[in-house]
């Protein structure tokens, strides 16, 4: 692949930087280089160059927490391949088997600048399974992969209270959902002393068990448990279980962790925002508020904003981050919630989250300032590839 030379834009480095008048140079699908002045890269006769005047030049958004590709858009809600709700605790499940590359949010995403999503399980199990960091240039599956599996997705609260109520099963109660939880977490460990066991007196171990597999890289602290919680006491369990098992943990929602923002910072939570957009549809999120990135920022939590797609739509991920800045959080770290916070929730922040050079050459290229609701996107660059290009509707 050429290199592509992009010129005169200002450039939000994603690092606290702004470069004017900045070229950057995309080599295949890496950031070469990004300088300030475009005098001060050399551009070839005949190179492949991009006037960039009078435009910003961002990072490609990224979206930490979605369902894209497994709650496909127009489609019945018994056709989504979120949830098995036949059983609480589902590790062995993948959305890598499940992912359909042509869901129309793809598109979407490539239109509103969002360039890299993690795709999870839904919530209505007490452990769901095996979520997937894609890049949205719609491809075939594993081209478009960037991380497999990157979390084992778990949840508190209504939602699998809910389904099992209905369905005459544990869990019925809180209670029930994290004993569930600690449950399998310790068959877990007693599964792996049992494989060890049968190593070492060099015998077969003939119990293989697809879930207790998928659990051992959590215990392992190798893949991330990402909680499903909004309530301040399904935040607290989330946080209870993990240091009880000694895991790598993330708080997904936090809805109401501004109200134990200083707790969470001594407990250096990792929380994902949102989708804050949507209505309060039911009692744990009645305490919604555009305050709580502002608060958890204050505070110094780490945060990052999210749609869950398709609860609120993917496309306009910048507008829910100007949200943000809206209820009081400086505009610089809005994109970065976006961006490299992003990135950094998702443990991949050496690869995306901001224009360095060894980087993927994941861009978005605005028409104004990013968090202004009147900007759109021009162009979106993934992997070094033009892959959306804005233009009017005739």
């Amino acid at each position: 692949m050429n290199k592509k030379y992009l010129v005169g834009g200002t450039v939000f480095t994603g690092t606290g930087k702004s470069l004017k008048n900045a070229t950057v140079v995309l080599d295949g699908k890496k950031i070469e280089q990004v300088a300030q002045g475009d005098r001060e890269i050399p551009i070839p006769e005949g190179a492949e160059a991009f006037d960039l005047k009078g435009k910003i030049v961002t990072p490609g958004l990224i979206d930490a927490h979605v369902h894209m590709g497994t709650y496909n858009e127009g489609f019945p809600e018994g056709f989504s391949d979120g949830n098995e709700k036949v059983e609480p605790l589902t590790p062995q499940l993948r959305v890598l088997d499940a992912l359909y590359p042509d869901d129309t949010s793809f598109p979407d995403a490539l239109a509103g600048g969002v360039t890299c999503v993690q795709s999870l399980p839904g919530s209505a199990n007490v452990i769901g399974g095996q979520g997937m960091v894609v890049k949205t240039k719609p491809d075939i599956l594993e081209r478009m992969t960037v991380l497999a599996p990157s979390a084992m997705k778990a949840a508190l609260g209504e939602n699998p209270i809910r389904v099992y109520t209905a369905m005459k099963k544990a869990p019925n109660t809180r209670m029930g959902v994290a004993a569930l939880m600690r449950g399998a977490f310790l068959d877990a460990k007693n599964y792996r002393a049992k494989k060890e066991t049968a190593a070492a007196k060099k015998e077969t171990f003939s119990d293989l068990d697809l879930g207790m597999e998928a659990l051992l890289p959590v215990l392992d602290r190798e893949l991330t448990l990402r909680v499903h919680c909004h309530r301040v006491d399904d935040i607290q369990t989330a946080v209870r279980i993990a240091e009880e098992f000694n895991l790598d943990f993330t708080l997904e929602h936090c809805t109401e962790g501004h109200k134990i923002a200083p707790w969470l910072a001594q407990k250096k939570a990792r929380a994902a925002i949102g989708p804050t957009l949507a209505t309060k549809s039911k009692i744990e999120v009645r305490n919604k508020t555009w305050n709580t990135p502002r608060i958890l920022w204050e505070n110094g939590v780490h945060f990052c904003i999210i749609t869950d797609h398709p609860v609120v739509p993917i496309e306009h991920l910048s507008v829910y981050a100007s949200l943000a800045v809206r209820a009081g959080l400086p505009a610089e770290e809005a994109l970065k919630g976006v961006t490299i916070y992003a990135a950094e929730h998702l443990g991949i922040s050496d690869r995306v989250g901001s224009i360095e050079a060894g980087k993927d050459a994941d861009i978005a290229v605005w028409d104004g300032e990013p968090l202004d609701s009147r900007s759109r996107v021009v162009k979106t660059f993934i992997n070094g590839e033009l892959v959306y290009q804005y233009s009017e509707l005739k």
